[in-house]
């Protein structure tokens, strides 16, 4: 830990108005309960105070609802594969992601074991995943990636597909009503998976309250200080009473979605200087009707139209809440200055400084694709939306689905040279000294939050990474390690985390 977190662990004070805590969690999704399982684990005595200003756990992006529950693991998703300027597919960045996921499924099996998770098939479920695609120009392009991707041992059983009765065959639902010479591939693999992160979050977050961490809802962090000890001082409103509440830690983790940034503005680090966030709404399409559902089990994601942001490439997938099979199709993206699905709408205005004025102006300025795509998508009607799907499934019927409000991203802005770019991924942005730390950003999220973790651990706690590591190896086994440069070990694993998650 930092210097200032170099001392004694401290347990939460008793008094309501004050408390006094070794780790500060700022809200309660999938990002703050991984980490907070983490140090849990690894400093047992250290006390761990976390606070949620809604009134249950995992109600923003990390609800099944609010999310594609994809699991990102890059077999699928083709805007982790672009195609080159020279004809040839760049796979780096899905090679990247696949090694983060197979983290999570290591921690999220290693807490299966211990008991900080229940049964397995209450968050997560093996469902295909399937890239599609459509013309011979993109037929080509998906049997390029299929090439590059099939001789790497992360992508080991990978399959592609062009013949239209095997696909029809696989995907029965996407081949009904479609004409029987259209050109059609798609890549498939047995390896992928459905996950509810609400479900997976709320089970960590009652670990930690087993273990005595302090859990408090309707808790709203309104501001952050840094003390002259380099701990912090958190401002925090109780809603339930209409009181403040004055919490002191020694480490900050703001795992608050799209409210971090602000949050970490008014922790007034410079490592933020240069941030700003460009929020996306939008929509999903489901169908609860099991007798839908049964003719589809696969996540099925296709090309993203022109200009669109990675996180809103159509998909039609399997999804397994509560037990129950569905299908969600989308997403359909939006616009609001809302930084929160609850937030508000200051959210963005409030966010400007005077060093991310630029950055934000230049993103305008070299982003007209992505402006004209939000402003298409804000006109479509329901009937247009519904006709989206059915380059999907053809004969899907309008009564069947039914329009849900999905989660709210924040994509990253960042100052680049004299200007800015928006990113599409996750950032973690921490203090110099390692006392506090944030994470930015959207998809690949929820499913490499093992991985975004385990770095906010190496650059907050440097001192103690060492001390940690055999811990971490019981964690992560493949911790440090490149399973794409070691397949025996990436079997092993494979064997280890289906058996322990119930893949088989």
């Amino acid at each position: 830990m930092t210097s200032s977190a170099n001392v004694p662990a401290a347990r939460p004070s008793a008094t309501p108005e004050r408390i006094t805590t070794d780790v500060l969690l700022v809200g309660a999704g999938i990002m703050s309960a991984t980490l907070g399982a983490m140090l849990k684990t690894l400093e047992p005595d250290w006390s761990i105070t976390l606070l949620e200003r809604l009134d249950r756990p995992a109600r923003e992006s990390s609800d099944p609802w609010n999310n594609a529950g994809t699991g990102h693991s890059a077999l699928c998703e083709l805007n982790y594969t672009p195609q080159m300027p020279d004809g040839s597919v760049d796979v780096s960045k899905a090679i990247t992601v696949n090694e983060q996921f197979q983290l999570s499924r290591q921690f999220w099996s290693h807490s299966i074991e211990n008991g900080l998770l229940k049964d397995p098939a209450s968050f997560i479920n093996p469902v295909p995943h399937v890239s599609f695609v459509e013309g011979r120009q993109n037929i080509d392009y998906l049997r390029k990636r299929y090439d590059t991707l099939a001789g790497n041992p992360l992508f080991a059983g990978i399959e592609f597909i062009d013949d239209n009765t095997e696909f029809a065959r696989r995907l029965p639902l996407m081949a009904e009503g479609r004409p029987a010479d259209q050109d059609v591939a798609i890549s498939w693999t047995d390896h992928g998976t459905d996950v509810d992160f609400g479900a997976l979050t709320t089970q960590y977050i009652d670990h930690l309250s087993d273990e005595g961490a302090d859990v408090l809802y309707n808790h709203h962090v309104k501001n952050l200080e840094r003390n002259s000890d380099g701990s912090w001082t958190a401002k925090v409103k109780d809603k339930d009473v209409g009181r403040t509440v004055t919490v002191h830690a020694r480490f900050v983790f703001v795992g608050a979605g799209g409210g971090a940034i602000t949050l970490l503005q008014k922790a007034g680090i410079p490592e933020i200087r240069g941030f700003a966030g460009f929020p996306v709404s939008g929509e999903f399409i489901r169908c609860t009707d099991e007798a839908v559902a049964e003719k589809h089990d696969a996540k099925v994601y296709g090309m993203a139209p022109v200009g669109a942001p990675p996180m809103s490439v159509p998909h039609l997938d399997t999804r397994v809440i509560d037990g129950r099979r569905s299908l969600l199709f989308g997403p359909y993206a939006g616009w609001t200055p809302k930084f929160l699905k609850e937030g508000s709408f200051t959210d963005l205005p409030f966010s400007i400084r005077a060093h991310n004025l630029a950055p934000m102006a230049a993103v305008g300025v070299t982003s007209w694709g992505l402006i004209k795509y939000l402003v298409l998508e804000l006109a479509k009607t329901r009937k247009a939306k519904v006709n989206n799907l059915r380059e999907f499934a053809p004969l899907a019927q309008d009564d069947d689905w039914e329009l849900i409000t999905a989660g709210q991203r924040v994509q990253v802005v960042r100052k680049k040279g004299h200007g800015g770019a928006l990113e599409f991924g996750t950032t973690v942005v921490s203090a110099a000294d390692g006392s506090i730390a944030g994470l930015l950003g959207a998809s690949p999220g929820a499913s490499t939050a093992v991985s975004a973790m385990l770095d906010v651990l190496e650059r907050c706690f440097p001192s103690r990474i060492g001390t940690w590591e055999s811990k971490l190896k019981d964690l992560v086994p493949s911790y440090g390690v490149d399973l794409s440069d070691n397949p025996s070990l990436l079997e092993d694993l494979r064997l280890y985390t289906n058996r322990t998650l119930g893949l088989d």
